[in-house]
């Protein structure tokens, strides 16, 4: 074999290859996503957790004792934030981390060391979070009662605060399977020459957690702030809100960089098919568990459809 073969053979490999691996990383995304929607405790994460931390970091019984004032509900507002960080309606969040860490800087790697790879990113993400969560801040103190979110009614068995969740999580959890598979090169990438609109709109993704949260200690603040009348106030408690809900990611993020001295970010920079691993296998599986959880097994408690129930879930 001549040599131009050989060199020939050994480029075409790879990427006869690499639809298979690609594959293999869908499916494994993809069950990763359901396994956690099968698995998933709402009572740990909610009461268990969430509520104890709640009302450790307070002092006093975050659900059951009454807001007293506005800086005491915008200091709940972030707490209760913080404290739901993982529950089923914000743990999807953790799919930012990979458009984050990909995120490079105008002006090469050398030169965004230090805080601005950190800074830009958390940025970025806190843009787009801030602009959503304060828009539906002010627009649902105006609409109070008039949400669905905040309604006591029921169709059927089926509570139509959670009918608002399961629509606006099914709608934002089909935006994480499509920016998954986009970046693992399934589907079109429109963000694939603006990676900081994808960082910025999946920060508004975030954001939008709120519009469908049933979390007991953010409908509390809800009915705080339509109690209030004053706008202002609710988009300022829902941007804390937000804010508290990627308190643990962005440290997260930030001693990543620390740890590895900024080592990571660099790698994944010269390495665009690990990039597409790490980002598009996390915002599938996030994507797939929000989908499923919110609008099968969810659903499913309430006598709509059927969904496998692990024993502690009973």
């Amino acid at each position: 074999m001549s040599q131009t073969t050989r060199t020939t053979a050994s480029s075409v490999q790879p990427r006869d290859r690499r639809p298979t691996r690609t594959g293999w990383i869908v499916a494994g995304s993809v069950a990763a996503g359901l396994l956690m929607a099968l698995l998933w405790s709402f009572e740990l994460v909610d009461s268990v957790i969430g509520a104890n931390v709640a009302d450790t970091v307070l002092g006093h019984d975050a659900k059951q004792d009454p807001i007293a004032g506005t800086v005491a509900a915008l200091a709940f507002a972030f707490v209760s934030g913080f404290a739901g960080t993982f529950t089923a309606c914000n743990i999807a969040m953790v799919a930012a981390v990979g458009p984050m860490s990909r995120l490079e800087l105008p002006d090469g790697p050398r030169a965004g060391a230090g805080w601005r790879v950190l800074l830009r990113p958390l940025g970025l993400l806190a843009a787009g979070m801030v602009a959503v969560s304060a828009c539906y801040g002010f627009a649902g103190v105006l609409l109070g009662e008039r949400l669905p979110q905040l309604s006591t009614d029921r169709v059927g068995d089926f509570p139509v605060r959670l009918i608002q969740s399961s629509v606006v999580f099914g709608v934002i959890g089909l935006a994480l399977i499509y920016l998954g598979l986009a970046a693992l090169g399934v589907l079109p990438d429109v963000f694939r020459r603006r990676p900081a609109a994808r960082v910025v709109t999946l920060g508004a993704l975030i954001g939008g957690f709120l519009i469908g949260r049933p979390y007991p200690l953010f409908n509390k603040l809800f009915h705080w702030a339509v109690d209030e009348g004053n706008p202002f106030y609710g988009a300022l408690a829902f941007v804390l809100q937000s804010l508290g809900n990627i308190l643990v990611v962005s440290v997260a993020f930030a001693l990543l960089l620390l740890v590895t001295r900024g080592r990571f970010v660099s790698w994944l920079a010269r390495s665009p098919r690990a990039t597409a691993i790490v980002t598009g296998g996390l915002l599938l599986a996030l994507g797939v568990f929000t989908v499923v959880y919110w609008d099968l097994r969810v659903p499913s408690n309430f006598g709509g459809g059927w969904f496998p129930v692990m024993p502690y879930n009973r």
